[in-house]
Parts: C-alpha cells; sequence; structure tokens
C-alpha cells in the first residue's frame, strides 16, 4: 500500500491541462468541471492503489478519460444549431428550445496550462470542439492527448489502458473521420481571425442603440447569427433584418461587456432590461465571427449560467 498522503498540490497543477481535455471530450465547461471534481475525489479513493514508478501524469488521465468516456456512453452528440438544421425559412420569434446537454457551449480560459499554451487557439475554436463529439469516445479520447496535447503513444496507452499499436489504430480512425465529417459549422467558422476591435466597438454601438439598418449593415451578405438552447438560426442580411424587427421589444435597451472565451477570443456579454427600470440582467454571450472585415456569423449563447462562469457580475446598471 502507498503509505504517502494524497498530493493535492501536485492534482492542482494537472487541473488546468485536465479541465481543457474534459471540455474538448464533453463539449460543456459545466460537464468538465464536474468530471475533473470527480476525477479529484476518485484520485484521492484510489490513491493506495497508485504505483509510485508510474507517471502520476497518465494515472490521473486515465481516471479522466474513464469518467469522461462513461459519460459520454449515456450521452447524445453536442452539436451547434448550423449542423442541426437548415436556416429558418419562416422568421419567427422563436419558442422551441433544446436542453443544455444538446448544445456545444464556450468556455472560460482554465488557466495556465503549459500544454495548451502553443495550441489551444486552433483547437478551442467552437467548431472545433463540436466536430470533436463526431468521433467515438475513446478515439476522441485519442485525438485529443495525440494531437492537441502532443502526448506520446506510450503516454496514450498507458493513460487509456491500451497497446501503443490499439492507440496508433484508433488515431488513424479518428483523423480520418474528421477529415471525412463536413460540418457546417466549420465552414462557417473564422475563429483563426479576430474581430477587428473597430468591428466590434460599432457592433455594441448599433445593437445598443438598435439600429436595424446600422447592424444588418455590419452583416456579410451571407452572414448568419444563431441562438442556443434555440435550435431555429437565421442566414442572410433581409431575414436578419426581419428577425431584428420581430425581437426589437425583447433586445432594445441591452448593453454589453467585454469578454474573453475558450483561449483568449473576443466576445461580448449582453445584458437585458429587467423587470426593474435600472438593472440589466444576463441574457446571452455574443461570439462573433468574421469574414472580409464584417459579421460572419454571430453565435449569441443565452445560458445565464455562462455570465458566472466567465466572470461577469450578476447584473449591470443603466
Amino acid at each position: 500500500m502507498n503509505a504517502t498522503a494524497f498530493d493535492s498540490e501536485l492534482f492542482e497543477s494537472y487541473k488546468p491541462g485536465l479541465t481543457s481535455f474534459c471540455y474538448r471530450m464533453l463539449g460543456s465547461f459545466d460537464d468538465a468541471d464536474d468530471a475533473v471534481q470527480e476525477t479529484y475525489i476518485r484520485a484521492w479513493q484510489s490513491w493506495s492503489s497508485f504505483r509510485e514508478d508510474s507517471s502520476f501524469k497518465t494515472w490521473v488521465y486515465r481516471i479522466a478519460s474513464n469518467l469522461c468516456i462513461d459519460k459520454l456512453r449515456q450521452a447524445k452528440r453536442r452539436t451547434l444549431p448550423v449542423d442541426l438544421n437548415d436556416p429558418a425559412a419562416a422568421i419567427i420569434a422563436p419558442t422551441e428550445t433544446l436542453p443544455d446537454s444538446a448544445w456545444v457551449w464556450p468556455a472560460p480560459d482554465f488557466g495556465h496550462n503549459p500544454e495548451d499554451v502553443l495550441v489551444r487557439k486552433d483547437t478551442l475554436q467552437l467548431c472545433f470542439i463540436a466536430l470533436l463529439q463526431t468521433l467515438p469516445p475513446r478515439q476522441r479520447a485519442v485525438l485529443i492527448l495525440k494531437d492537441v496535447f502532443e502526448w506520446t503513444s506510450k503516454q496514450i496507452a498507458e493513460s487509456l489502458g491500451m497497446s501503443p499499436a490499439a492507440a496508433n489504430s484508433a488515431l488513424q480512425r479518428a483523423r480520418e473521420t474528421l477529415e471525412r465529417t463536413q460540418l457546417r459549422s466549420d465552414e462557417f467558422s473564422k475563429m483563426e481571425t479576430k474581430p477587428d476591435p473597430d468591428l466590434l466597438s460599432r457592433y455594441v454601438e448599433a445593437f445598443e442603440r438598435f439600429d436595424i439598418n446600422a447592424l444588418v449593415a455590419l452583416f456579410h451578405e451571407e452572414g448568419c447569427m444563431s441562438m442556443p438552447p434555440f435550435p431555429m438560426w437565421i442566414r442572410g442580411q433581409e431575414d436578419l433584418a426581419k428577425f431584428y424587427e420581430i425581437t426589437r421589444w425583447h433586445c432594445v435597451g441591452s448593453k454589453f461587456l467585454p469578454v474573453t472565451v475558450n483561449g483568449g477570443y473576443p466576445a461580448l456579454a449582453q445584458y437585458m432590461p429587467s423587470k426593474e427600470s435600472s438593472v440589466l440582467v444576463p441574457w446571452g454571450i455574443h461570439v462573433i465571427e468574421v469574414k472580409d472585415n464584417r459579421v460572419f456569423h454571430v453565435q449569441n449563447f443565452i445560458n445565464a449560467k455562462l455570465f458566472a462562469r466567465l466572470g461577469l457580475p450578476e447584473q449591470i446598471h443603466r
């Protein structure tokens, strides 16, 4: 039996990387956070079985991987609205929603994770998170550990309880699947190019004045907007103008705060009017993707829980 006490500080040093891994696996920061907490509990409970001649890193990632794979066996694939449906044919105020578990959600930064510093900009794009969800769980884990964290086949095999040959085979199948899979979100996503600060400022100004003409003029001709948990999404300047007009009553008086998501990508937190005339409350996180320096895709993630996760205030005043 291992007589030493469980090293909580050592676990904490791996926590940012574990959270980053679990987020890519599960597509939800809440689920990732829960998985990391449960990993800690299981690691503490099974500490006596840890052999010091093996790597703590691969041992703790094995616990996290098994947890994620178990969760994914019971779950439906998370997605983004543009990958679920075609654009809305009739422009109406949306009423149908799907549960939070149906969607990929943005995430805050995970802290200073050495394994993530060089790669997270590419592999934290929302379209890439959505693409990962198309893979079987074990293939997903292998691909993340190899292509994101750049682990060796030996480390991956130890962590996932498989042979290096099996790990390499799973990696090859995962890469082939990703190459074949065509998601609309991958086509739409331009997150490798951050929005120009001036474009964001003009978006905020037009939205806060709710000048529909000025707002729609910022969009690319084929620009679109999606709004999880609503499966409906809108494409084209004409339909966007109709939608903004229909929802004017809901949006007038909104204010924005700047925030970053998914590895430092700039976003906007929308607060909307409440029953108290001087108080604005959380509504949605606008992730704006650009093409030709115009708004190409606004992903408005409507989920008040995201605000606390992103360190935003519970309310703001006019």
